[in-house]
C-alpha cells in the first residue's frame, strides 16, 4: 500500500485484530499513539495543525476506541509495527502519550530503522521498578468499582488520578478535557470487561527500562508538572539515560497536556521537529 492508494481512514487487519486508523496531511509521516485512558481523539487538537507539515497517522490501539480486542496474546508494539508495515510507511516520527509513549519506546528499541525521532509524553519505559510510594488514594475503589461493573464510576476515578492529578480538584480542570477523557476511557473499560481476561498483553523482553541507552534517535520528553510523581520521575530517568534527549516540563497540566494546553504543546513539538 502506498501513500496514493491508502484510504484516509479504515481498518488495518493485522496480528489477528482490526486496528482503526486515520491519515491526513502530507510530508514526513508522524504517528500519534494515545494514552491508556484515551483513544485516537486524544490528538484532536493536533490532528489538523500537524497535518499542515506532516502526514499524520493516528489510530486506536487494540481494545480502545473502534479497534477490536480478540482473545489471545498480543503486544501493542508489535501491533504498531504491523500497522506501519501494512500502511507502507518505511520511517516515521513517533509521538506517544502514557501507554502510547511506552509503545513508541518499545518500537524504537525493536525497530530502530523505522523511527526518525521519538516524542514521549507523560510516560515512562516498560519494566520501570515500583518506587515504593503509596498508590493514588482512588486505587482500591477503582478496582472494586470495575469488578462491580460500574464503569462510569471507574472512569471518573481514573480521570481524577490522571487528568486532575494528585494536587488539583476536578473544578480546577476544564470540563471539556475531563468529559472527553471520561468518554474515551469508558469505551476502553467496557472493552476490557468484554474481553474477560482472555486477551493477554505481552511485555517487551528485555524491558525498555534496561535498554534506554540503546535509543539513538532525536528524543523529546514532555512532562506535565501536575502529573503523578512516578511519571514525573520517569521523565527525569529518560532524560538521563537517552543520549541527547531534550526534556520540557509543562506547568499547569497533568497527564494529557495535548488536550489541556494544546497551543503550547503544539509549539513545543513543532519546534522540536522543525529543528531536526
Amino acid at each position: 500500500m502506498t501513500a496514493s492508494t491508502r484510504p484516509a481512514s479504515g481498518f488495518a487487519e493485522v496480528n489477528g485484530t482490526r486496528l482503526y486508523y486515520e491519515i491526513t496531511g502530507s510530508g514526513q509521516p508522524l504517528v500519534m499513539i494515545h494514552a491508556g485512558i484515551a483513544d485516537r481523539r486524544l490528538w484532536d487538537e493536533q490532528w489538523q495543525v500537524f497535518a499542515e507539515r506532516y502526514t499524520v497517522i493516528r489510530y486506536d490501539m487494540r481494545g480502545f476506541g473502534k479497534s477490536a480486542v480478540p482473545e489471545g496474546t498480543f503486544s501493542h508494539h508489535d501491533d504498531l509495527y504491523a500497522l506501519l508495515v501494512w500502511l507502507g510507511i518505511e520511517q516515521a516520527y513517533l509521538m506517544g502519550c502514557s501507554r502510547g509513549g511506552s509503545t513508541a519506546i518499545d518500537v524504537t528499541l525493536e525497530h530502530p530503522e523505522l523511527v526518525k525521532a521519538l516524542i514521549v509524553v507523560c510516560s515512562g519505559p516498560g519494566g520501570m521498578p515500583d518506587d515504593g510510594a503509596p498508590p493514588p488514594r482512588q486505587w482500591d475503589e477503582i478496582s472494586s468499582s470495575f469488578k462491580a461493573g460500574d464503569f462510569g464510576h471507574t472512569s471518573e476515578l481514573e480521570v481524577q488520578v490522571w487528568v486532575d492529578g494528585p494536587n488539583r480538584t476536578p473544578e480546577q480542570v476544564e470540563r471539556r478535557v475531563r468529559d472527553l477523557v471520561h468518554e474515551m476511557n469508558l469505551i476502553a473499560l467496557q472493552n476490557e470487561a468484554a474481553a474477560d481476561g482472555k486477551a493477554e498483553e505481552q511485555a517487551l523482553e528485555p524491558p525498555a527500562y534496561d535498554r534506554l541507552g540503546e535509543i539513538h534517535v532525536p528524543t523529546l520528553i514532555i512532562v506535565g508538572a501536575q502529573d503523578q510523581p512516578h511519571v514525573v520521575a520517569a521523565g527525569d530517568l529518560m532524560e538521563e539515560r537517552i543520549a541527547g534527549a531534550q526534556k520540557v516540563v509543562m506547568h499547569g497540566t497533568a497527564h494529557v497536556p495535548s488536550l489541556e494546553q494544546p497551543a503550547e504543546f503544539n509549539r513545543i513539538v513543532l519546534d522540536f521537529l522543525g529543528g531536526l
